[in-house]
């Protein structure tokens, strides 16, 4: 009897004892489960797929910037049109001019003691800068002594200073004649107000011719003269 009563004891106790065990089993089981529920994340990150979407989507503003190139290839193309525009131009002037007062072999004349007149004719190429180059044709009449008529070729280089003034500098040659120099200058300009008129400006300018007169078999002398020059310009 105390065997049989020994032996339902300790089959007693091992039941007892498996039957925790299997409650602890069950009660870590809800770890996998959450586990489990936990899974669904890879989904998350499929729901971020559409993100290239966004992607091509900007594939339009590459579009936009790519319609943009023909815009910018017709401005590049207008850019010769405007160097067209600002290319040189063609102008001239015609007047006359007086010999006020002459230096010349260590006398001093004026207008009064030896009347001359030249009648300057000139063509003028004008740049987009400031600086024009002025070819320039003096026939002058001298009505003392022989009454001869010189021709000057005067090639220069006018330089704008704005407001209507401009300086220059003149090379002189006199046709048939031992004779060379240069001429510095001082303008001044109106633009003349009407639309339809063939001349734009009439001006005034101050001349200082200096020349060197070189004979053979005659001495040499140097004149500087101060003349006033009044024309329009075209």
């Amino acid at each position: 009897m105390r065997r049989a009563s020994i032996i339902l004891a300790v089959l007693s106790t091992t039941l007892a004892g498996r039957a925790p065990l299997a409650q602890a089993q069950e009660s870590s089981a809800p770890p996998a489960q959450a586990q489990e529920i936990n899974a669904p994340q890879p989904q998350t990150q499929e729901s971020n797929a559409p993100q290239p979407q966004a992607q091509e989507s900007s594939a339009p503003q590459v579009q936009a910037q790519e319609s943009s190139v023909p815009q910018a290839q017709a401005q590049g193309s207008s850019a010769p049109q405007a160097q067209a525009k600002k290319g040189p131009t063609l102008g001239g002037h015609i007047g006359f001019v007086l010999p006020l007062v002459t230096r010349s072999g260590g006398q001093t004349t004026s207008l009064a003691d030896q009347p001359a007149v030249g009648f300057p004719m000139g063509i003028t190429v004008k740049g987009s800068g400031r600086t024009a180059f002025d070819l320039e044709f003096v026939p002058q009449y001298n009505a003392t002594g022989q009454r001869l008529t010189t021709l000057t070729v005067h090639p220069g280089l006018i330089y704008s200073l704005g407001h209507g003034y401009a300086v220059g500098l003149r090379a002189a040659f006199v046709v048939d004649n031992p004779t060379v120099g240069f001429t510095p200058l001082v303008n001044k300009s109106w633009p003349i107000k009407h639309n339809n008129s063939l001349f734009k400006a009439y001006f005034v300018e101050a001349d200082l011719p200096v020349r060197f007169n070189r004979p053979a078999g005659a001495p040499a002398t140097n004149a500087v003269t101060f003349a006033m020059h009044f024309g329009v310009a075209f």
